[in-house]
């Protein structure tokens, strides 16, 4: 049975290879073998489809153009460069990772400096020479696993793409094609079919690494399979008449591609409803910042909170200084605020993983009463965390920040609406 299926991958390397020389995408990713522009887009590429990474990618490459570039950015700025691409937590690893590569590169070169001294100083009695870090990004696959964010799949497609190497690689796209190729019924989630599928990507790249006469076999080999789960073999209606290996294809043959890959049924998603407030005093508009450890963490947004139960029931605080809604009022630094005076403004319907999310935005005016308009802070009552603080900026100053999804639809919207 190995043999076979070690005989059927020999088979397939040469068509993949053929069909993704003629096919695929001029992507501009591709264009590069930069291990550094190649890891931001494989970043980037995790849950987001190609055609809304390609302007990220590019302005990204035009600000931060490397790892360097990206260790010294302050965190507005990543943030801002990522705004609308969602699990923050990515750039945030991005820019640790690219710390980490630069402290390692400066640690090297420390030491290579003292190797050069002390090798002068015994020939000449010379102090060495200064030494130029040169800030690289690592080659080796254990090296690369080990920075923040990055797991085997990554590791292997940066391995394998910017520097050639025979590392599998294993995302949704090559699941579906080897699981429909090698008729694998099993679920791909499962520790011992996700195993078996891993070996098969490096028997793969393996026998692509024989093939002398390609320049970069490797490479294009696992960008073949992903390409080819990207264009043909889609999750449904796939294009089996023009797959370049469909004559080698179980589930093909056994006319059971739109069974595989055999994977367990998703929890049915939850809805949820969130109450946001734009809130303006003197031509400027209250917002806050997520803090650290939170979804969104470190991202602005505008006064909000989740409505349980009915929409008559007690909603819930979540931002910012004593946001109580149940006594009617809204109470942040610069006033109270009756909600019965807050004016509907826009629905926001949006996703984030399993959950399905209904933003009703609210326009409120100036303050029924309260502390002194420059407050920054409410009392809070023993045993309760300290508030958090808002503030008052302009829309000039708002469309700096950067806003989750959902919160940056209220500002695109918000500002027509404005007087000029």
């Amino acid at each position: 049975m190995a043999a076979a299926k070690n005989s059927k991958s020999r088979k397939l390397v040469p068509l993949l290879l053929h069909w993704f020389s003629a096919n695929a995408r001029d992507l501009p990713w591709r264009r590069t073998r930069d291990p550094y522009a190649i890891w931001v887009s494989e970043i980037m590429l995790q849950q987001t489809q190609v055609k809304t990474v390609i302007p990220y990618w590019n302005r990204w490459m035009r600000e931060l153009p490397t790892i360097k570039a990206l260790a010294d950015a302050p965190s507005e700025k990543i943030h801002k460069l990522w705004e609308g691409l969602g699990y923050y937590t990515r750039v945030r690893n991005l820019q640790k990772a690219a710390q980490q590569i630069i402290v390692s590169c400066r640690r090297r070169g420390n030491e290579s400096q003292i190797k050069i001294g002390n090798r002068q100083s015994a020939i000449g009695n010379q102090s060495a020479t200064p030494h130029v870090v040169a800030y690289k990004f690592p080659e080796n696959f254990d090296a690369i696993l080990a920075l923040p964010g990055i797991g085997r799949y990554t590791a292997g497609a940066i391995c394998s793409i910017a520097f050639n190497q025979p590392a599998p690689i294993l995302d949704g796209n090559v699941i579906r094609v080897l699981t429909r190729l090698f008729g694998i019924a099993t679920d791909p989630r499962e520790k011992q079919t996700n195993a078996k599928l891993w070996q098969l990507a490096e028997e793969l790249v393996n026998h692509a690494s024989r093939i002398t006469h390609h320049a970069s076999p490797c490479s294009h080999l696992n960008q073949s399979l992903m390409e080819l789960g990207a264009l043909l073999c889609t999750p449904r209606q796939p294009k089996c008449p023009e797959c370049p290996v469909k004559k080698h294809c179980v589930a093909f043959h056994e006319d059971r591609v739109e069974q595989l890959p055999n994977l367990a049924q998703r929890a049915a998603a939850t809805e949820r409803r969130f109450a946001a407030f734009i809130v303006e005093r003197d031509g400027k508009f209250l917002v806050h910042q997520r803090p650290a450890g939170v979804v969104n963490a470190h991202l602005w947004e505008f006064p909000n909170a989740e409505i349980l139960g009915a929409p008559s029931s007690r909603r819930r605080v979540s931002t910012p200084d004593e946001l109580h809604l149940a006594s009617g009022t809204l109470a942040l630094p610069g006033g109270a605020f009756r909600l019965a005076d807050a004016k509907p403004f826009c629905v926001i319907k949006h996703s984030i993983t399993r959950y399905r999310i209904t933003l009703e935005a609210h326009r409120v005016g100036a303050p029924a009463s309260g502390p002194a308009r420059n407050a920054r802070r409410t009392s809070n009552p023993p045993g309760r965390r300290p508030a958090l603080h808002g503030r008052w900026l302009t829309l000039a100053e708002l469309k700096k920040l950067s806003f989750p999804s959902a919160h940056k639809k209220i500002l695109a919207r918000l500002l027509p609406s404005l007087p000029d």
